[in-house]
């Protein structure tokens, strides 16, 4: 008897991990698992609502219906108009169809001359007729059209029944208003499905084209630097072993930076300072026999203006260095009023003539997207130009300001600080 327990104990702790692999076979089929919603409507949801003809059905049977062959006939012509127009509807083509509007005029026509003929029982037919149309009719047009419905049903029922059938008013003007609003419900539930799912694959889309663009500018700086680097401790080796091996010790460092700027941009938190890169060019520059001009105006740049003008250094600096042949490379920062610029210009080569690589595409689409712009081609007096241009926010601009004020105030009090003391020692 342990063994057996036990045996029942592991089957009862496997149970779980059986069901879950159940709902992932039933997942891949297209089912919900045994949880979830049902899915959207469709034409089989509103067949039950037939059995409200039952009442007519038994009259027939009963034989307490007159002329029991037009009653039977134009019962089984409402149930097949029935059956067409609800299944029609969910197809959004066959819904504005001619043929389906037919076909609901002609179950209009039928309810109505079974409803004068017979009355009773019979007169339920006109709310199936209200749920066939909130089925098909959509818009605006759908209370104009169920208030008229409902007014013939009514009119017909206090014809043939008195006022106390009134009620198929109101029944035929809810059944068609509520059956338009669960279906109008279910499609925009369906939208926001589609969109949410069309919003997570431009999400993914973008997340790819921003790990390319950073790996792209990341790479190609980095390895350029590191070829650079190479060819100068190549060639003052034999005389200079100890600069050599200053250079070295620079390729080691520019790669193990290579290597954090890469998991950072995996991560997401790469962000290119402007500064560094200023620095970083300079040094690369001069490396690989490039004098650098870099001139700086204006009041401080916003943290997101002064990393997107980062980037384009980057890039710049690395197609000058691999493509440009020059002697110069100046570089020119400007802040003003609302706008940044910034204008990178060699005296190379230039390759004006060459469509644009895709780091200059990339930074183009990066600037785009800030409201900015991004130009190259040949400079005026020969080489190559590339000009960025970004919007700077006020507000970020007049704290930028109000922060680099504070620092001169600070540095000030604590300067007049300082000479206070001074003086009060040399007394």
């Amino acid at each position: 008897m342990r063994g057996d327990w036990s045996g029942y104990r592991a089957w009862k702790a496997a149970w779980p991990a059986r069901v879950e692999q159940w709902r992932e076979r039933e997942a891949a089929r297209g089912g919900h698992g045994g949880r979830g919603p049902l899915g959207p409507p469709n034409g089989f949801t509103l067949l039950p609502w037939l059995l409200m003809g039952m009442g007519a059905i038994s009259n027939l049977i009963q034989g307490d219906t007159p002329n029991p062959l037009v009653g039977g006939l134009g019962l089984l012509l409402f149930n097949s108009l029935y059956i067409s127009v609800v299944f029609r509807a969910f197809d959004p083509r066959k819904r504005e169809a001619l043929s389906t509007r037919w076909s609901l005029a002609a179950m209009g026509a039928v309810t109505s001359a079974l409803a004068i003929a017979y009355g009773g029982s019979w007169l339920l037919f006109f709310p199936l007729l209200g749920l066939a149309t909130g089925t098909v009719v959509r818009g605006r047009r759908l209370g104009p059209v169920m208030f008229g419905l409902s007014a013939l049903a009514g009119a017909i029922a206090v014809y043939r029944d008195g006022w106390g059938a009134l009620g198929i008013f109101y029944g035929t003007f809810l059944s068609g208003m509520v059956t338009a609003a669960i279906l109008a419900l279910s499609e925009t539930v369906g939208e926001l499905r589609e969109t949410r799912q069309e919003l997570a694959r431009a999400a993914v889309e973008q997340e790819r084209l921003r790990f390319s663009r950073d790996l792209h500018d990341l790479l190609g700086h980095t390895l350029s630097v590191i070829v650079v680097k190479s060819e100068a401790a190549r060639r003052i080796a034999p005389r200079d072993m100890d600069a050599a091996l200053a250079q070295v010790a620079d390729i080691e460092s520019v790669g193990r930076q290579a290597l954090t700027e890469i998991r950072e941009a995996v991560t997401g938190y790469r962000e290119a300072s402007l500064a560094g890169e200023l620095d970083r060019a300079r040094g690369t520059l001069t490396a690989a026999g490039i004098e650098p001009v870099v001139r700086q105006s204006g009041p401080p740049l916003p943290p997101r203006t002064a990393a997107l003008l980062g980037w384009v250094v980057r890039e710049s600096v690395t197609n000058v260095i691999r493509h440009s042949a020059a002697a110069t490379c100046e570089i020119e920062v400007r802040g003003a009023a609302g706008r940044a610029r910034l204008v990178i210009t060699d005296d190379g080569d230039g390759v004006g003539s060459t469509p644009p690589g895709s780091g200059l595409t990339g930074l183009a689409e990066r600037l785009a997207a800030a409201g900015g712009t991004l130009h190259s081609g040949p400079a005026p007096g020969g080489g190559f130009r590339v000009t960025a241009e970004l919007p700077v926010e006020e507000a970020m601009q007049d704290m930028a300001q109000e922060t680099a004020q504070e620092t001169v105030d600070g540095t000030g009090a604590e300067s007049g600080a300082a000479v206070g003391t001074r003086s009060e020692e040399s007394r």
